[in-house]
């Protein structure tokens, strides 16, 4: 695991530029938390990936309303889908989180890994 930065400006300079790639991210493709703020936590701070987690979904509350007004300003958000999106969401990041807290966080590891790994095959193919 990477050990974490050795000042705080160095500290400062790579937490803003993993907001700033989550951001642009997000706004470009409507991702960001557990495709830029996880693994570079990971990496960068040596996070676990129950602590990754749980960080980049906080960071994901505040992207996620500025990215909504952002794409909102272009028409690009139709709100009553996103509404009837988050109503099951919430049951599955409950379960999801009670799930990942119950597995070897070694198993996380490899599952989140074999996840970005589908995705990157699914959009080569398709």
């Amino acid at each position: 695991m990477a050990a974490g930065p050795s000042s705080p400006a160095q500290r400062t300079l790579k937490l803003a530029a993993i907001g700033t790639l989550a951001g642009a991210f997000s706004g470009l493709f409507g991702v960001g938390g557990g495709t830029v703020i996880v693994p570079l936590l990971i990496f960068w701070f040596g996070f676990g990936e129950r602590l990754a987690t749980g960080t980049s979904l906080a960071a994901i509350v505040v992207i996620g309303l500025f990215g909504t007004i952002a794409q909102g300003i272009y028409g690009n958000v139709h709100l009553l889908t996103g509404l009837w999106l988050s109503i099951p969401a919430v049951a599955g990041v409950v379960a999801g989180t009670a799930i990942q807290q119950r597995i070897p966080q070694r198993a996380v590891s490899l599952l989140f890994a074999a996840l970005l790994v589908a995705v990157a095959i699914e959009l080569i193919v398709k």
